[in-house]
């Protein structure tokens, strides 16, 4: 019944067409643990990175901790133009990354 309300999204496509992930924890998150390839952009850095990652021009999924702060920043990058995911928990986007 919701099937077509709610469109799945397909991480693996989108890793396998060239995706980015990018990771906005803090550092110290990030170095006790994080996606193997992915960049660590914290949330509070995002805007004043927002030039070099427009300048990628793939799509960009973004991971944190439990969802919260990867929902903040895909907005920054939808309204600044950037295709972009919110991956959710970085430990739920690992069985996408090859």
């Amino acid at each position: 019944m919701f099937g077509k309300l709610f469109k799945k999204t397909d991480y693996k496509a989108l890793l396998d067409n060239g995706a980015v992930i990018i990771d906005v924890r803090t550092p110290s998150e990030y170095s006790g643990g994080a996606i193997p390839g992915s960049e660590n952009i914290p949330l509070q850095s995002l805007g004043s990175r927002m030039k070099q990652i427009k300048s990628l021009e793939v799509p960009v999924i973004c991971v944190c901790a439990s969802g919260v702060r990867s929902a903040s920043a895909k907005a920054q990058m939808k309204a600044a133009g950037v295709e972009a995911y919110n991956g959710g928990a970085w430990t739920k986007m690992i069985p996408y990354v090859d």
